[in-house]
């Protein structure tokens, strides 16, 4: 890979994997735009390792408070760390199924090689779970914070996350459509997306790692630069978006999927 193709696919998950507007979307349709190959599974973990150690840089407090729960729910007491930690895990559950089920069957191979249905698949989620996202965030209360989580919102949450999955969906936009949807503020929205995050982009690179030495790629020089640029991008990312939610609603966003979805599917019409 040449260095500009290394800085975009790098700036593209960490900026799409946390404003939610869909970082495997992006990612996907980056070759069809640019006609460069496609990026590979090996340099797709490198880039979730950079969006992994922004997580654990920005909300580096989170995870020693999580880790202190982790404590606590290994000697069974069940404190306020340690139920956010429960929580956490259980809302990881869902998306770890539904992982295993779309390696099984192959089924984002087949989006990897067709141009037209990739666009589509990330076209149609863009637009659909933008509405979503608004309807949520122009309708939902502004009252509860993550440490006032209860198990149904965390499983209902969960569940919203492994949708995430799919090209287009967004995990950072479904689980903050499920959190304002459930009466979270933004800013708490936003948070309990990202720590939530954790587990589940760590298991998608694990996963993805596991494929990619199936497939013989190994991890390069090129991929280590593509994690430190990824790393940064997503830093940024993640303080823009903790920033914004604070003072405005996710209608940007919601605006960008829709323009996105619609330039897409004409893409794709004339791709036919």
């Amino acid at each position: 890979m040449t260095i500009e193709q290394i800085i975009a696919i790098a700036v593209v998950q960490g900026i799409t994997e946390f404003l939610p507007i869909s970082s495997s979307g992006h990612l996907l349709i980056l070759p069809v735009l640019t006609g460069w190959q496609d990026q590979g599974l090996a340099t797709d973990v490198m880039v979730h390792v950079g969006s992994l150690a922004a997580i654990v840089a920005y909300f580096w407090r989170d995870v020693v408070m999580l880790a202190g729960g982790t404590l606590d729910l290994v000697r069974f007491r069940m404190s306020t760390p340690a139920r956010l930690a429960l929580y956490i895990l259980l809302g990881t559950i869902p998306a770890v199924f539904f992982a295993l089920v779309l390696k099984a069957t192959g089924l984002l191979e087949v989006l990897r090689n067709d141009a037209v249905l990739k666009l589509q698949v990330v076209a149609w989620n863009a637009i659909i779970f933008g509405v979503l996202l608004y309807l949520a965030d122009r309708f939902g209360s502004r009252r509860k914070i993550a440490e006032e989580l209860t198990l149904s919102p965390a499983i209902v949450i969960g569940l919203s996350q492994a949708l995430a999955l799919i090209p287009g969906t967004s995990r950072s936009g479904i689980t903050m459509t499920a959190a304002r949807a459930m009466g979270f503020q933004r800013p708490e929205a936003a948070r309990f997306s990202f720590l939530l995050g954790m587990p589940a982009i760590a298991g998608a690179g694990l996963l993805t790692f596991l494929e990619a030495q199936e497939s013989g790629q190994a991890i390069t020089p090129d991929q280590w630069w593509a994690a430190a640029f990824s790393f940064l991008a997503s830093l940024a990312a993640i303080a823009f978006l903790m920033a914004v939610v604070k003072r405005m609603s996710f209608l940007p966003f919601v605006i960008y999927r829709l323009l996105l979805g619609g330039v897409l599917l004409l893409m794709a019409s004339g791709m036919q």
